[in-house]
């Protein structure tokens, strides 16, 4: 057996197996999508992938059940809008952890990596009562405050951090030979450099706000505030029980913008993965 003849079969035995692999993964999705072309009594019913018939009226219904278009730019607007500040903040603390020498820099380091050890169900508490007396509650103001501040926010400080550890410390001294300040370093010699870091932020803080859930239902009451993670298990009938093809359908609607973003950004994220662990 020649060298091409045995690559290429270990080729194709790679695929099959991956792509047996991907099975688990991809029928989810599949039959999800199933799910939404059927009608209600259909989804458990009938065990075929392909629907007998085709009920494209669920995704209008979705609209007209609920103001699911007002509750979908609830989501996405508060998604982009923690992504740009979390960006913004924790590349700057990021940056300053990694680079700035100051008293206390190692008890803050500390401070920070302790905050994710807290899961959000032990802070709920006190953040409910902090938002009551600063009188943000039924707003949109928690869903957008708590992710930066919160665990969230401190995760993308530690991504950014470690990045910009690894980066050459040459490249910012050439960079202040040229008259840069310590900010002019890192807006224009630091930050350029650090995109692959930037979009692994980026695509991990907007997953985190689009499917945030326990915040919402403890924070917003109103239905016009709802986000999609809300307004998805809202999909009842009038003794409480699950609409499913209305779910299944505002689901595959909600799902568009993760694979969006996921599709734009995912060399960059796997790229920042490897390089974050390189220094620290």
């Amino acid at each position: 057996m020649n060298y091409r003849l045995q690559q290429k079969i270990t080729r194709i035995c790679w695929v099959i197996g991956l792509s047996a692999l991907a099975i688990p993964f991809v029928f989810p999705f599949i039959w999800m999508l199933s799910g939404a072309l059927k009608g209600q009594a259909d989804v458990f019913s009938s065990a075929a992938l392909i629907p007998a018939t085709f009920h494209w009226s669920n995704f209008s219904e979705v609209f007209a059940y609920q103001p699911f278009a007002r509750q979908y730019f609830n989501s996405l607007y508060i998604a982009v809008l923690v992504t740009g500040l979390t960006l913004f903040l924790s590349s700057m603390a990021g940056y300053a952890l990694a680079r700035l020498r100051f008293a206390g820099s190692a008890l803050v380091l500390l401070l920070l990596i302790s905050a994710l050890m807290m899961p959000e169900e032990v802070t709920i508490v006190p953040n409910f009562f902090l938002m009551k007396n600063l009188g943000l509650m039924n707003t949109h103001m928690p869903l957008i405050l708590l992710p930066i501040f919160g665990s969230q926010g401190v995760m993308a400080t530690f991504l950014m951090r470690q990045y910009f550890l690894a980066l050459p410390k040459e490249l910012e001294e050439a960079g202040r030979m040229d008259g840069l300040t310590r900010f002019g370093v890192y807006f224009k010699v630091a930050l350029p450099l650090s995109k692959p870091a930037l979009a692994a932020v980026g695509i991990i803080t907007f997953l985190f706000s689009w499917n945030l859930f326990l915040e919402p239902l403890v924070f917003v009451n109103d239905i016009e505030l709802f986000t999609l993670p809300l307004a998805l298990a809202n999909f009842t009938d009038t003794y409480g029980l699950p609409l499913w093809h209305l779910q299944l359908a505002a689901t595959a609607l909600a799902v568009i913008p993760m694979l969006i973003v996921y599709i734009l950004a995912q060399r960059q994220i796997v790229e920042s993965f490897a390089l974050s662990g390189v220094k620290g």
